[in-house]
């Protein structure tokens, strides 16, 4: 986006975005359909998969003059640096393509920082942000926040690190289940 923000006639970076606003297509699509997680991963298979491989092939692909340092060379660099980590949404259905709406829902404690500034320490701030983190997911699962951290809380300190993937907000709620 950056490459064709500085030059909007760049078709190698034009080329990207595009192929890139086709992945997002598929998941707006699925999301506007409310399909399930498990018809959003077949999906993902049919279709972004390939999207996702002519983005690799494209960017391996580089064209001579792309410098760099230009923008574009920047933005090859990254996705190909960080591939592993931009193709996980095909492995798991669940998690999102863009992270706006995690983004959206930590805007109110950015624009509160301020006003927290004197709280705490260094060391709280890792600390508040796993604790939003929880809570956000509650949130977005349903999860009740109080009953999840009236039943996760206690005994914590207790508990061995090896544990600690039995007490996300969706395991609780796969138990709750149960």
């Amino acid at each position: 986006m950056d490459a064709v923000k500085a030059n909007e006639k760049d078709a190698y970076a034009l080329d990207l975005v595009r192929r890139m606003d086709e992945l997002f297509a598929v998941d707006r699509e699925a999301r506007e359909a409310k399909v399930s997680v498990a018809t959003r991963a077949e999906w993902r298979r049919e279709r972004s998969v390939a999207i996702v491989a002519g983005i690799k092939a494209r960017l391996e692909s580089k064209p001579g003059d792309v410098l760099p340092q230009s923008q574009a060379g920047k933005g090859v660099r990254y996705g190909l640096g960080q591939w592993q980590r931009l193709v996980r949404f095909l492995e798991y259905p669940e998690i999102e393509l863009s992270n706006n709406l995690a983004e959206s829902s930590m805007r109110p404690t950015v624009l509160g920082r301020k006003n927290w500034i004197h709280v705490g320490s260094v060391e709280a701030g890792p600390k508040v942000a796993a604790i939003l983190s929880v809570m956000e997911s509650c949130r977005r699962m349903g999860v009740p926040v109080r009953e999840y951290l009236g039943d996760v809380l206690p005994g914590l300190g207790d508990r061995k690190v090896s544990e600690v993937a039995e007490l996300t907000p969706s395991a609780w709620l796969k138990r709750r289940r149960a």
